[in-house]
C-alpha cells in the first residue's frame, strides 16, 4: 500500500503531487489560464451527468479544450473479484498492449498512485517506458504522453492517459490542469460505477417475487450497517426478499457481526415498521426469570411479583419481538414458546388466562442449532418453526474490503462524539487494520476504534497498532495470507519475473495477467523492498 493516507471527508480534493523542477515551455499568461479553469469547472458539470459509454465515446472532446492531445484513453481496473481485470475506455492505441499488463506504464502509475510524464518514449531512459516501447513492435503512433491515476477516497480507480504524435514537453500550468481533470474525471467515474451497481441490485430485487410488490419501490436505507462488500450486498438483499413478508427470520453468525442491526432493517423495511420493536438477549437474563421476562407475569405468580408485569410478547403485540442468543433458552421454556409461535397465544405466570398476540419473530444466535438438536439441547420442531428463513451475517474477516468504510464510520462517530478532529488515517494504520483478523468482529473494531480516537489528540489517527502483533487463539492463517504467501514465494524463487518459462505465472499455472491480478489484490508490492 502506498504511503497515500486515507482523508475523512468526502469531497477532500485528491490532487496529485507535480514536480518541482522547471519545464520547458513557458505559463500561460493569466486570461488564458482563466479560461481554462472555467472550462474545468465546466468539465465537472458535464461529467456528473455522463455515462461511462458518454465519456468512453467523447474523451478527447471532453480533454481538448483542457490540454490539446492526439489520443486519450482511461483505463479502470476491477475493484472487487471478477474475470475482468480492466476495462478501456476511450483509444485503444493507449491501452495495455500484447505484452503483460505489468509491465506498462499503465500498471507503474495504478501501482504507485503518481503521475507519469514523458516527452518522448523514445529518448527516455526508464525502465518501464522503454519497456512498454518494445512490446509496441508495430508502433505506438504517439511519442509523447502523461498517465495520470484516477484517485478517490476509496484508492486508485484506474489511470487516465493523454498522448501527442509528436514529442511535446509539458509546462506546469498543464500538468496542474491535467492533475485536477483527472480528479473530477476520478469522481465522475466513480459515481458512474456506484450508480452502474445500483441499477444492477435493484434489476436483480425486481427478478424476485417476494419483493415484487407495490409500494415497495422506494430504497430506504440500512441505518447502522456500513460496507459495500460482495458478502454484506448478498445479505442485505436477503433482507429485501424477507422483510415485506410476516415470515420469522433466524439471523446466524458470529458474536459481534451485527446481527441486531439485521434485525432491525427487516423491522423497519416490513409493514410493521411503524409499530413496536422489542429486544430481549436471553442470554443475559437468569433462566429462572426469562419466562417471565417473556410472558409476563401475575401479581403473586412467584416471591417478588408484587404487581402484575405485562411480558415481551405483549409489548411487541403488532410489531416485531427480537430474541437474541435464542440457543440459550432452557430447554423445559421452548414448548412454550413453540406454541406462541405457531398458535399466537400464551399464558402469562400465574394466570390461566390465554393471550392472542400478533408478533413476528426474529431470532438470533452464534451457535449451531442444527448441532443443538442432534444433543438433544434444542428441540427439533421449535429449531424448524425458528429457521423458516435463515439469514447468515458475514464475519468481518470475510469482508475485509468494508474494513476501511467501517474504520472511517467510526472514526467520524467517535470524534464527534468527543469534540475531537480527527481528518486524516496514516495508510500503514489502515492496512494494519485491513490485516487483522478481527476474531469479535465490527464490535471489536468498534472498541478499538474508540481507544484509538481517545489516544488522538491532534488530526491523525493514533491507533495502538502493537496490540494487533499477537492474535490468541487464531494461529492459522487465513485463506488470504496464505496464498499471498504463496505468491510471494513464487515470485522470489523467480527473482521477481512473472513471465516466461522460468517466470512466477507458469510456477503457479496461471496466465501473467491473472498474476497480476492476484498481485494487486493481494497487495503486493511489484519489485522487491
Amino acid at each position: 500500500m502506498s504511503t497515500v493516507e486515507f482523508s475523512l471527508a468526502s469531497q477532500t480534493p485528491f490532487l496529485h503531487q507535480l514536480p518541482e523542477e522547471p519545464f520547458g515551455q513557458p505559463s500561460t499568461n493569466s486570461h488564458a489560464l482563466a479560461n481554462r479553469y472555467e472550462t474545468l469547472s465546466q468539465l465537472s458539470r458535464l461529467i456528473a451527468s455522463m455515462t461511462l459509454e458518454e465519456i468512453s465515446s467523447r474523451l478527447i472532446e471532453i480533454l481538448r479544450p483542457l490540454l490539446a492531445c492526439d489520443l486519450a484513453n482511461i483505463i479502470i481496473f476491477a475493484q472487487d473479484e471478477t474475470d475482468l481485470p480492466l476495462r478501456s475506455l476511450g483509444a485503444t492505441q493507449l491501452g495495455p498492449p500484447d505484452a503483460s499488463i505489468e509491465e506498462t506504464t499503465v500498471w507503474s502509475t495504478y501501482q504507485d498512485a503518481k503521475p507519469l510524464w514523458v516527452a518522448d518514449w523514445k529518448t527516455d531512459d526508464r525502465l518501464t517506458v522503454r519497456t512498454e516501447a518494445q512490446n509496441y513492435a508495430g508502433g505506438a503512433g504517439y511519442r509523447s504522453f502523461c498517465r495520470m491515476p484516477l484517485l478517490t477516497p476509496q484508492g486508485c480507480l484506474g489511470v487516465l492517459s493523454v498522448a501527442n504524435a509528436s514529442p511535446r514537453r509539458y509546462s506546469e500550468d498543464e500538468m496542474r490542469l491535467l492533475s485536477l481533470t483527472a480528479d473530477q474525471i476520478a469522481v465522475g467515474l466513480a459515481n458512474s460505477l456506484l450508480d452502474a451497481e445500483l441499477k444492477k441490485l435493484k434489476s436483480e430485487l425486481a427478478d424476485e417475487p417476494a419483493n415484487v410488490q407495490d409500494g415497495q419501490q422506494s430504497e430506504p436505507s440500512f441505518d447502522g450497517i456500513v460496507g459495500r462488500s460482495p458478502a454484506v450486498l448478498k445479505t442485505l438483499r436477503q433482507v429485501d426478499v424477507v422483510a415485506p413478508t410476516d415470515s420469522g427470520v433466524l439471523i446466524l453468525g458470529e458474536t459481534g457481526t451485527g446481527k441486531e442491526l439485521i434485525a432491525q432493517a427487516i423491522h423497519n423495511r416490513s409493514e410493521r415498521g411503524g409499530r413496536p420493536f422489542i429486544k430481549v438477549n436471553c442470554a443475559a437474563i437468569p433462566s429462572g426469570l426469562l419466562e417471565s421476562e417473556l410472558f409476563g407475569h401475575e401479581k403473586g405468580a412467584f416471591t417478588g411479583a408484587i404487581t402484575r408485569k405485562p411480558g415481551r410478547f405483549e409489548l411487541a403485540d403488532k410489531g416485531t419481538l427480537f430474541l437474541d442468543e435464542v440457543g440459550d433458552i432452557p430447554l423445559e421454556l421452548q414448548p412454550k414458546l413453540l406454541r406462541v409461535l405457531q398458535e399466537h397465544e400464551f399464558e402469562r405466570l400465574g394466570s390461566t388466562r390465554t393471550q392472542q398476540v400478533d408478533v413476528r419473530v426474529v431470532a438470533a444466535t452464534h451457535r449451531d442449532l442444527k448441532q443443538m438438536v442432534a444433543e438433544g439441547t434444542f428441540r427439533s420442531d421449535l429449531y424448524y418453526r425458528l429457521n423458516v428463513f435463515p439469514l447468515t451475517v458475514p464475519a468481518l474477516r470475510d469482508r475485509r474490503e468494508d474494513i476501511p468504510l467501517i474504520v472511517r464510520h467510526f472514526v467520524e462517530k467517535f470524534a464527534q462524539k468527543m469534540n475531537r478532529h480527527v481528518e486524516t488515517i496514516p495508510a500503514r494504520t489502515m492496512e494494519a487494520l485491513a490485516n487483522y483478523a478481527w476474531p469479535g468482529n465490527v464490535r471489536e473494531l468498534q472498541n478499538f476504534v474508540e481507544r484509538a480516537v481517545i489516544l488522538s489528540p491532534g488530526s491523525s489517527l493514533r491507533a495502538p497498532l502493537e496490540e494487533l502483533k499477537h492474535n490468541p487463539g487464531t494461529d492459522l492463517s487465513t485463506l488470504e495470507e496464505m496464498e499471498r504467501h504463496h505468491v510471494l514465494r513464487a515470485l522470489r524463487e523467480s527473482n521477481w519475473v512473472t513471465g516466461g518459462p522460468g517466470g512466477a505465472a507458469n510456477k503457479l499455472g496461471m496466465k501473467r495477467t491473472t498474476l497480476a491480478y492476484r498481485i494487486r489484490k493481494l497487495k503486493i508490492p511489484v519489485r522487491p523492498q
